[in-house]
């Protein structure tokens, strides 16, 4: 092809930037134009059409615990307020830290949430060997918190935290909780051997509910558990006893219960809580939408008697204060698992 020929073809009508497009070229490059353009704008309209399909809780601890009844309480209100089912699938084992891992390495779309308790909190600094950490998370909400407690079979002698303490001056006690790593243990035995200063022997058991029988049992000098975690119908029924518990104030659920502070261990409150985290990358406005429909869920009078029957009060906040009270539970927990020198590897 001459000279003249060549500059013919580029002044041919279907030339693009100095080249020749056949056809099929041309069709492609709007296809491509097209696919582009869908990947641009996908982040945001998949948020605007959030949620399209159903959504799931990976709940960390077993069917009937504490998280499971919450985690369902939750996911029904949900499916009325956004429209799409919300299904539950519990995921237990390592304290927690297997769902956590599931869900801190899901896609980040918004249809894959974990629910979890302060375990979360705790194993951060507990567990040496994370597969994640809480920059793995972006916290959705903390729904709602129980405070922890000291509970006695009604047999002991001590009717109070006050007297407990006094009586196990120059020896020992044990205490039982739901397993080693739980809120209720760390909490318990930072009271016992850092407030207190008395001596106690942890015994762990499988779950709330073991714990509980053997305190009814007289098997255990007390129990450290949540109000949440069934101790409060036990206390209403008169079959235990409440010694004490680590919140600011009483309880409506059991209001005869004491708090620590007003039998003189002041500044010291713990209690389990109840939170929906997402994946890191989750895009904010799903966070903002799924934080949204989850306070119009806690708002609802229904879900609030439900909750103050189980002993757990409901917590409002926007995803940033949501997100700032983690990291301060996060702090705090871990600053009791090293003062007491707990690790799980």
């Amino acid at each position: 092809m001459g000279q003249s020929a060549r500059f013919r073809v580029l002044k041919n009508k279907n030339h693009l930037g100095g080249m020749h497009m056949p056809a099929s070229w041309r069709q492609r490059c709007a296809i491509g134009a097209l696919a582009l353009l869908a990947l641009i704008s996908c982040g945001p309209a998949s948020a605007q059409q959030y949620p399209a399909q159903r959504i799931t809780f990976v709940v960390a601890f077993a069917p009937g615990g504490v998280a499971d009844t919450l985690a369902r309480l939750v996911a029904h209100g949900l499916e009325t307020k956004l429209g799409q089912a919300v299904v539950v699938e519990n995921r237990p084992g390592a304290g927690g830290n297997v769902a956590a891992g599931v869900v801190a390495h899901a896609a980040p779309d918004g249809y894959t949430m974990l629910l979890t308790t302060t375990a979360l909190a705790i194993n951060l600094t507990l567990h040496k060997r994370n597969q994640f950490t809480a920059d793995d998370f972006k916290t959705v909400a903390i729904t709602a918190s129980s405070p922890e407690a000291l509970v006695a079979n009604p047999a002991n002698p001590a009717k109070n935290l006050a007297e407990l303490v006094k009586a196990a001056n120059g020896k020992s006690i044990n205490f039982g909780s739901a397993g080693v790593g739980s809120g209720s243990h760390v909490e318990a035995e930072y009271f016992f051997k850092k407030i207190a200063n008395i001596s106690a022997v942890h015994i762990p058991y499988q779950g709330g509910a073991p714990a509980i029988n053997a305190l009814l049992a007289n098997q255990i000098d007390v129990l450290a558990t949540t109000l949440g975690g069934g101790a409060a119908a036990q206390i209403k029924a008169g079959k235990l006893r409440g010694l004490g518990i680590a919140a600011d104030k009483r309880v409506t659920v059991t209001p005869d219960v004491p708090t620590y502070a007003e039998q003189g261990f002041p500044l010291f409150q713990a209690a389990s809580w109840v939170g929906i985290f997402a994946p890191a990358k989750t895009d904010p406005k799903i966070i903002a939408k799924l934080n949204a429909a989850v306070e119009d869920v806690l708002k609802d009078q229904a879900m609030q008697d439900k909750l103050a029957t189980l002993g757990f009060d409901p917590i409002h906040g926007s995803p940033a204060e949501a997100d700032a009270y983690f990291r301060a539970e996060a702090k705090k927990w871990g600053e009791m698992v090293n003062a007491l020198g707990l690790s799980i590897n």
